[in-house]
């Protein structure tokens, strides 16, 4: 990588910035860039320079691996950069297109002019990484577009198309037709003009700022909890009504706090590990794939038509199969119910909906799906069921379909084997509501060939998902892990805990919903059926007594208005309720145990250290590829909050060996299995070598 070309029209240098595939600026970029300025500055025939980028974007900004290491302080650093454009003699001009995002858009902001191509998306997207613009944006911007606006752009993160700015201030001109051609037209026009314009110079005007800032620091202090960047970015905001000398320093001060701060780390850990998911080490990235075209998906409940919505919502056709006409006409007026209500609030046009619901076809006859290129089995969690279905599509599916199952806990393996065919099974684990949650949990069976695997993986990006790839055991990645989880929640509720107590404390550690509440979301008929599996496979493990009652009862969550909680009609909020509560307080009685009071602190600790454990054993088992694509799983897909990075980088903050401790601590007191405490032999070996599980020592 030469980090930047350069070349000559005419008069004009054009340095090319060429890092792929988004021209990230790594310090060979920086570098590369300055000493193409350099150059251009000592040519006596050169009178203006354009930058701009590579391939299909500008810059898309900072290279994340080098954040927060020494490299990331190795001379040029972007500040550098742009002081050096600031300085020169000769009129810079950035022509952005693509993307002009975070230290991207901070150079162009830098440069005396700016240009653009119709459709260039521009932001300052820091803040989604646990940061702040720290090049000069906070200060720049401002006095380009105003404080209003740059202040939404850079709190919020969000994008805005050149179209849109092309009369804020930030753009000189939006070129239609060759961008670099019009970019060095563009510069040769103001060559010659004298003084050069910086947006340092400029003064930020606003009527009343500090009413305007103190609006903007109690409306976003309503909405950040648990990240500190969305505050310190008004902060960096408001100090560009001081003098650009004085506003500086402010910003680089809160950018290097936020670089070292935890939040940041989990964030940027975020980022980096969803990218890694998609890469498999014995699939490359040019291994054969199969056009998916249209699909079908078995099943019309809540989970199928969801399915179904993800196909429809990318544009690929699907048939939906149902064995009775009232499942089926109930499932097709569950899905236009959704696509109306997603239209009520301004999410989808009425034409959207009937192109949506138009692709989505039903059927009552297996012939009818033999020609999709995927389907997908969504049907009642048994294996028996899922035996009798699979049989009948190796039947009908034509040769070279990928016949996925969305079982969330049973072995591929066996389902696969159902099949005459194998190597064209894998596990498609969608997460309710499919048509919202983001995580697709892709299921490798032993003999799934490596094409189907490459296939799905590239179909989970066209429908908008995070696909991880699972190897093959009870419960798979998420749900494994969940179960360990459940259990010590469980426990807690038979020692002196009430589910508001524990829902309450996990949820002010950050996770979107506390166990209870999220149980009666997704159905405790569900895990009863697991439950009742596990027993029937395993006679000698211990029953979860107080779970086993209330499904007794009848009591499944929202679906029946009652199960951990109860439920008025029409609404959704978890009410607790003294008849789950003398369940509870009976059970403990029945089984001997005296409850005791139980801190928020210890029902944290117990639930969040049984989720690393048994992450670190599907890790050291090769069912996760990755520490971080565990992280992914439990952050895409199970409410884990993001600044905490997922449960195994949680770990490494925490310090492996302190895990360790506090697992061994806790160990002394168990109630219930003893040897849940007991560290999985990689999580003692990575906390006795001082490593971490996501590649380094914490």
């Amino acid at each position: 990588m030469s980090g930047a070309d350069y070349s000559t029209r005419g008069a004009v240098a054009v340095i090319r910035l060429d890092n792929p595939p988004v021209n990230g600026l790594a310090h060979a970029v920086r570098a590369a860039l300055l000493s193409g300025l350099d150059k251009a500055s000592a040519d006596a025939d050169i009178s203006a320079v354009v930058l701009l980028g590579a391939g299909k974007s500008f810059s898309a900004g900072a290279d994340i691996n080098e954040l927060g290491t020494p490299r990331s302080l190795l001379e040029p650093i972007l500040p550098t950069v742009i002081r050096e454009i600031e300085r020169s003699e000769k009129p810079v001009v950035a022509a952005l297109h693509g993307v002009a995002m975070g230290g991207g858009l901070e150079l162009a902001l830098g440069c005396h002019y700016r240009v653009a191509a119709p459709g260039t998306q521009i932001s300052l997207p820091e803040v989604k990484l646990g940061l702040l613009p720290g090049a000069g944006g906070t200060q720049r911007l401002p006095r380009a577009v105003g404080l209003e606006t740059a202040l939404d752009l850079i709190v919020s993160g969000s994008s805005m198309p050149a179209e849109k700015m092309a009369k804020s201030g930030l753009l000189d001109e939006v070129i239609e037709g060759d961008l670099l051609a019009g970019a060095v037209a563009f510069a040769f026009r103001v060559a010659a003009q004298r003084p050069l314009p910086l947006l340092r110079e400029r003064r930020v005007s606003h009527p009343d700022p500090e009413a305007f800032l103190m609006f903007a620091r109690n409306s976003v202090a309503a909405v950040a909890k648990g990240y500190p960047a969305p505050l310190k970015c008004v902060e960096a905001v408001a100090a560009s009504v001081k003098p650009f000398e004085e506003g500086a320093p402010i910003e680089r001060q809160l950018f290097i706090e936020l670089v070292s701060s935890p939040e940041s780390k989990a964030l940027r850990h975020l980022f980096l590990a969803e990218r890694a998911a998609s890469k498999i080490p014995d699939v490359p990235e040019d291994t054969p794939t199969r056009p998916i075209r249209s699909a079908a998906v078995i099943g019309a409940g809540t989970m199928g038509g969801g399915i179904a919505m993800c196909f429809a919502n990318a544009g690929i056709p699907v048939r939906v199969l149902e064995v009775k006409q009232e499942a089926l006409d109930k499932g097709l007026a569950t899905i236009r119910k959704n696509y109306e209500a997603s239209a009520k609030k301004g999410k989808l046009t009425a034409a959207q909906v009937e192109e949506r619901t138009g692709l989505i076809k039903p059927t009552l006859v297996f012939a009818d799906v033999a020609e999709a290129d995927i389907v997908i089995e969504a049907v009642f969690e048994d294996l028996a069921v899922k035996e009798g279905v699979f049989q009948q599509l190796d039947e009908v599916m034509k040769k070279g379909a990928i016949l996925a199952s969305n079982t969330s806990t049973l072995d591929l393996d066996k389902i696969a084997s159902f099949t005459r065919r194998p190597a064209d099974v894998i596990g498609t684990h969608f997460f309710s509501p499919a048509n919202v949650m983001k995580l697709l949990e892709i299921v490798r069976g032993r003999a799934t060939g490596k094409e189907v695997l490459a296939t799905v993986l590239g179909l989970a990006k066209k429908l908008g998902k995070t696909g991880v790839v699972s190897g093959v055991c009870d419960g798979f990645i998420g749900n494994r892990m969940l179960a360990r989880y459940m259990e010590q929640a469980l426990l807690l509720i038979e020692e002196g805990a009430l589910p508001p107590q524990v829902d309450a404390a996990l949820e002010k550690f950050g996770m979107a919903m506390g166990p209870f509440r999220m149980a009666d979301l997704a159905g405790g008929d569900v895990s009863w059926s697991i439950r009742k599996r596990r027993y029937a496979e395993r006679p000698d493990s211990r029953r979860q007594v107080i779970a086993d009652r209330l499904c007794e009862t009848g009591r499944f969550g929202q679906k029946t208005s009652a199960g951990w909680y109860r439920y008025e009609p029409g609404r959704r909020d978890a009410i607790p309720d003294p008849v789950v509560d003398e369940l509870i307080v009976s059970a403990s009685r029945e089984m001997g145990i005296a409850r005791r009071k139980i801190s928020g602190e210890e029902m944290v600790e117990r639930c969040i250290l049984a989720l690393i454990n048994e992450g670190a054993k599907i890790l050291e088992e090769g069912i996760a590829l990755r520490a971080s694509d565990i992280d992914v799983v439990y952050l895409t897909g199970y409410g884990f909050p993001r600044f905490r990075g997922g449960p195994m980088h949680y770990a490494d903050s925490l310090g492996l060996y302190n895990v360790v401790r506090s697992m061994r601590r806790l160990s002394r007191n168990a109630h219930g299995d003893p040897s849940a405490w007991e560290p999985a032999s990689l999580l003692s070996k990575l906390a006795g070598e001082g490593k971490s599980f996501n590649g380094s020592a914490p």
